[in-house]
């Protein structure tokens, strides 16, 4: 599996970026690829390990030592074959996922692991130059229907896998266009939304039939929803946002990350009717929520042309190691440097926000902190504390939001009667998906609460087996780690 040798040969390498002075002009992807012969060597680093840890590190199941040898012996179209049996959206999952695997990967023990989600971006974009991603429509069809109801890309996977099945689905969406957050959540410099497009393209190529601009208990009732279908999946994310309840939140200039960030999405697609403006520009902007969404704030912060940007997080600082209480190969919390970090903010760690403050106006004008720390006592939860005397005030035009969400909207889910879990998440099965109704399955975020886009993919897969199951009496989709070979 790769090269016998190949871990002691090369170093890790991954995509570089353009000049900081160059990107932050634009809103298009900034990596610099590698070249081909430097991809194969990466693949050689693959360990051929006994028990290839990378597999349980991914949500997915990725079968990652399989693509990795086909890298490195140059046999793509196999590379493609065997990634896209466990995972239908690469392109997506190769850009934005924080990449478990690589932490769970036995290599990382004592050296750099590999460069498992460069590989993956690489070997699906090496399948869409080649031509070999193409429609793949069921040889037959069911007389099952199935709504989907959101287009993220828990409601995507679900809703290929289905149609693969030769269920007859419709995906509903609320938004203009297709992809939820992967459209107007992740700025475009992160992904290009034409990546969305062409696989989309292929979706509908192969009989899926998507529906926008109706929002699921509104333009339709849930009841009715379910009437006119089999089976119902609800895909619709965790999108409550979670607020930050202090003196000055209703100042203008307070604003959610996600509003911020959709609006900036749709600016770049052309969309012109916008509501109220939201722009960073010539503004000292403060960033509160150090995660994935706190980072891209930052990065289209100084692509507006911001005067400043800070970033608060109530955390303390990691360190870049592992920490001792989280060994190999659990997933780490360490400090993590984006590339938005790397453009010009200045970050805080184990710092709160106790007050907004604004002019007679309404604006906001600035902010109050302090310096906090963090009391652990062994098998109780940890204790916030301020640290007296540590009070700051501090310039701030714009305030964003990236505190996470709290779990599901409960439209749909009053309608039809759903439980809910004590995290207002719709409460459904992890042996079988389905609701307390029978015939309505929950997947992604709206079942597990905010999480990963890979974590996604996977319940919508794990999801269509059980639907599938549901509707036949049995189910040849797979489950995690089984693959499906050889569909692209």
């Amino acid at each position: 599996m790769g090269k016998i040798t190949g871990f002691l040969e090369f170093d890790r390498k991954v995509e570089e970026y353009t000049p900081v002075e160059d990107r932050v002009q634009h809103y298009k992807e900034f990596t610099i690829p590698l070249k081909e012969k430097e991809l194969k060597d990466q693949g050689a680093r693959c360990m051929d390990c006994g028990i290839p840890f990378c597999h349980s590190g991914c949500p997915l199941g990725n079968m990652i030592p399989d693509f990795n040898d086909s890298v490195y012996r140059g046999k793509w179209e196999k590379a493609a074959e065997i990634l896209h049996s466990t995972n239908n959206f690469p392109e997506f999952t190769g850009r934005l996922c924080p990449a478990p695997c690589e932490e769970a990967c036995v290599l990382g023990i004592n050296e750099d692991p590999v460069s498992i989600e460069n590989i993956e971006k690489n070997i699906v974009e090496t399948a869409f130059k080649k031509g070999w991603i193409t429609a793949n429509p069921p040889a037959q069809r069911t007389e099952k229907k199935v709504a989907v109801v959101g287009s993220g890309p828990a409601g995507l996977a679900a809703a290929q896998q289905l149609n693969r099945a030769g269920h007859s689905v419709t995906v509903f969406e609320r938004d203009q266009k297709v992809g939820g957050l992967l459209r107007y959540g992740i700025p475009d410099f992160k992904m290009e939304k034409h990546v969305i497009d062409r696989r989309l393209a292929i979706l509908e190529e192969e009989g899926i039939v998507f529906k926008t601009g109706i929002e699921i208990g509104v333009d339709i009732k849930a009841n009715e929803l379910k009437t006119n279908f089999d089976a119902v999946v609800l895909c619709g994310g965790a999108t409550v946002r979670r607020p930050l309840p202090i003196e000055g939140s209703d100042l203008k200039g307070v604003v959610q990350a996600m509003d911020f960030l959709a609006q900036n999405n749709k600016r770049v697609d052309g969309i012109t009717d916008l509501g109220e403006e939201i722009k960073a520009t010539n503004k000292n902007v403060i960033v509160i929520g150090g995660g994935d969404t706190g980072s891209d704030c930052i990065g289209t912060s100084f692509r507006h042309g911001a005067k400043s940007v800070s970033n608060f997080e109530i955390m303390g600082k990691g360190t870049p190691e592992r920490p001792e209480d989280q060994p190999w190969p659990f997933w780490p919390m360490r400090l993590r440097t984006s590339s938005s970090h790397k453009e010009g903010a200045e970050r805080f760690f184990s710092i709160s926000t106790k007050k907004f403050i604004g002019d007679k106006q309404g604006n906001l004008t600035g902010l109050i902190t302090a310096e906090v720390e963090w009391i652990t006592t062994p098998g109780e939860r940890p204790i916030l504390k301020e640290i007296e005397g540590t009070e700051k005030e501090w310039k701030c035009d714009l305030a964003l939001l990236a505190l996470g969400f709290t779990g599901s909207e409960m439209t749909i889910a009053d309608q039809l009667g759903l439980e809910m879990d004590p995290r207002t998440n719709i409460k459904a099965s992890i042996k079988n998906y389905m609701s307390n109704i029978p015939g309505v399955f929950v997947a992604g975020d709206q079942r597990r609460g905010q999480s990963l886009i890979v974590w996604a993919i996977s319940e919508g897969r794990e999801a269509a087996h059980h639907v599938d199951h549901y509707l036949m009496g049995k189910s040849n989709l797979p489950l995690k780690g089984e693959g499906d070979l050889p569909r692209i």
